[in-house]
């Protein structure tokens, strides 16, 4: 029989309102940023925010994951170390790092996560984080299962893996384009995203061979139909990114993903949700519906042709049909969805992705705001549908906690019990004189007690143990029931198992010898970090000294390949002489192929 391993749906929160909304459709666990210190500067909030979240959270077992993940400079680590304190303080569950320095400040038992942005590949390096003391890590995404799966066979640590929403087209933490060009790091949390702006692709003797082109440019990452693949190859934690999404995009997405997973454990009983209570919601998910570039599993199960968006960075949506006429000032689709008023719609042509907006949808015939220029046969996709958003901009979520309750007689009264789906129980007696009863009780009993309104608990049965028929009048029952529910929320808070995890001081040999800047060096704790395992710091980290003539870019995404000239793939020959080149207006930078790496590099280059 296989161990039972607990799972988490992990999601975005770029607020404490949005960070609710995740939990009350089904995540397990929400990771939101602070301010200041977070991947995501834009999505920064007050330690008082996060506590709000914190609690909310843990009234359904879920956690609540706080992003720390910059590279820190020395004057901003004590304030880092009062922050974890606080996070502590306020019983947040884990604190997601980049900055190996935080692990030589004085801190509280509270787990840390490493970031993706500490760029998890091996086993080697994982393994390393794992004897370190770090409670989950985060794989890079540009693993296949068989890499999760060998990490997973060689480690103990929890894994957590990126299931859905935007891809970085360069390893995790090793991208300085940002910095290089507009004196803004990814590192920290505040990249320009150069990697979605057009170029055009040149050669070695200036021939454009390809022109305003997002060449950089991914599509969005949808593993909805590989999830039991990644538990079977060992992942714990499935994460939704999106910190700056909205509300509706994290309503729809968590939704999505926690109803697969609800089939997946229904016929695999070793998993087991990592949270309480259920999920019923008003209306019916749909992944196209939210903000994408198209779709794909990325480097899943090996290099596709099906990872980038070259035509456009923005969102396409869902495909709705095709043009089949079109008139002065409407056109009319061949499709199978209704189209409504005030709907986004979209289609690709030369100039890349152009938009319009449905004024008016009578039958098949379509009226927009703007006649756009558009060709019969033309693909048409919905990047905006109005009904869809507007319905969740409403109330979509209540997600109950099942609970049973008891009540029975005792020699001075009554006595009732109320108990839940985790094994807790909340039990206390009454005084009350008997009276005899003219007529059956019982269902009067069981409705007042299964009343539980706007708390968190939903009454499943209520067993009646009585010797005879007892009065009890309705608004008694009713004082009875909200002294059940409040007092079963506070046994929930003190029984709510938060995790420790202190770290120890270790010496053991980190991965690499030396570290260029690639290794993020940015303060004196970081250093004296990797000194201490037994490395040597060869430069800091690339925001201090920028180096020269090196790659500001690793990425397993590859314009060869994508362009039909991968030498594994096949024999003919571009016809085009290397280096090649991306240009726009501002930048030249030039693409160097790591073929036994099966990586891309890129470099900027003085025009």
């Amino acid at each position: 029989m296989k161990t039972a391993r607990t799972i988490e749906l992990l999601a975005p929160a770029k607020n404490k309102e949005v960070g609710k909304e995740a939990v009350l459709h089904g995540a397990d666990a929400v990771y939101i940023g602070i301010s200041g210190f977070s991947a995501r500067m834009a999505a920064g909030n007050s330690i008082e925010e996060i506590a709000e979240l914190v609690e909310f959270a843990h009234r359904y077992n879920a956690r609540v994951y706080v992003a720390l993940n910059t590279i820190l400079y020395d004057n901003e680590l004590l304030q880092v170390e009062k922050l974890i304190r606080e996070l502590y303080r306020i019983n947040a569950d884990a604190v997601i790092v980049q900055d190996m320095g935080i692990l030589q400040l004085n801190l509280p038992p509270i787990p840390l996560h490493a970031s993706t942005q500490t760029d998890n590949r091996t086993v080697e390096k994982v393994r390393f984080l794992e004897e370190t003391g770090f409670a989950q890590v985060v794989l890079a995404r540009e693993l296949s299962i068989e890499d999760i799966a060998e990490i997973s066979s060689q480690t103990r640590v929890s894994l957590e893996v990126f299931v859905h929403g935007a891809l970085c087209v360069s390893y995790s933490g090793q991208c300085y384009i940002s910095h290089a060009i507009t004196g803004r790091s990814a590192n920290r949390g505040e990249c320009a995203q150069i990697c979605r702006l057009p170029f055009d692709l040149q050669d070695a003797d200036g021939n454009i061979i390809r022109k305003n082109t997002h060449l950089l440019s991914l599509k969005d990452l949808n593993r909805y139909d590989n999830l039991e693949e990644l538990l079977d190859a060992g992942v714990s934690s499935l994460k939704i990114e999106g910190r700056l999404k909205d509300v509706s995009y994290v309503k729809n997405v968590v939704y999505a993903y926690r109803q697969r997973l609800d089939e997946i454990f229904k016929k695999r009983p070793e998993f087991i949700r990592a949270s309480s209570g259920k999920s019923d919601i008003n209306f019916t998910p749909n992944l196209s519906k939210s903000f994408n570039r198209g779709f794909t599993p990325y480097f899943l199960n090996g290099r596709q042709h099906d990872i980038w968006s070259f035509e456009s960075p923005k969102s396409i949506g869902e495909f709705v049909g095709t043009v089949k006429a079109v008139g002065r000032e409407w056109l009319s689709l061949k499709t199978a969805h209704p189209i409504n008023n005030g709907d986004g719609l979209c289609f690709m042509d030369n100039n890349g992705l152009n938009g319009f907006r449905v004024n008016r949808a009578e039958g098949d015939r379509i009226f927009p705001a703007e006649s756009p220029n558009i060709n019969i046969g033309t693909k048409v996709y919905r990047n905006y549908d109005h009904d869809f958003e507007n319905r969740l901009t409403k109330k979509t979520a209540e997600r109950k906690i099942s609970t049973d309750v008891i009540i029975w007689e005792t020699p001075m009264g009554f006595a009732v019990q109320i108990s839940d789906e985790d094994n807790n129980s909340y039990t206390f007696s009454i005084p009350f004189e008997k009276q005899i009863a003219q007529k059956s009780q019982h269902e009067n009993i069981r409705t007042q007690l299964s009343k539980t309104g706007n708390t968190i608990f939903r009454v499943e049965t209520v067993d009646i143990r009585f010797s005879g028929e007892w009065f009890i009048p309705s608004s008694l029952l009713g004082e009875w029931r909200k002294q059940l529910t409040s007092g079963l929320l506070s046994v929930r808070k003190i029984n709510y198992r938060q995790q420790r995890n202190q770290i120890q001081p270790s010496s053991h040999a980190y991965p690499e010898k030396e570290l260029t800047y690639l290794g993020n060096v940015s303060n004196v704790n970081s250093r004296a970090f990797y000194l201490q395992h037994r490395t040597k710091i060869l430069q800091p980290a690339f925001e201090q000294v920028r180096q020269k003539n090196v790659p500001l870019m690793f990425t397993k995404h590859c314009i060869k390949f994508a362009l039909g000239w991968c030498p594994r793939e096949t024999k003919d020959k571009s016809g085009f002489r290397e280096p090649y080149y991306l240009i726009n207006q501002q930048n030249k930078f030039k693409l160097t192929f790591d073929c036994k790496r099966c990586e891309m590099q890129v470099s900027l280059e003085n025009k």
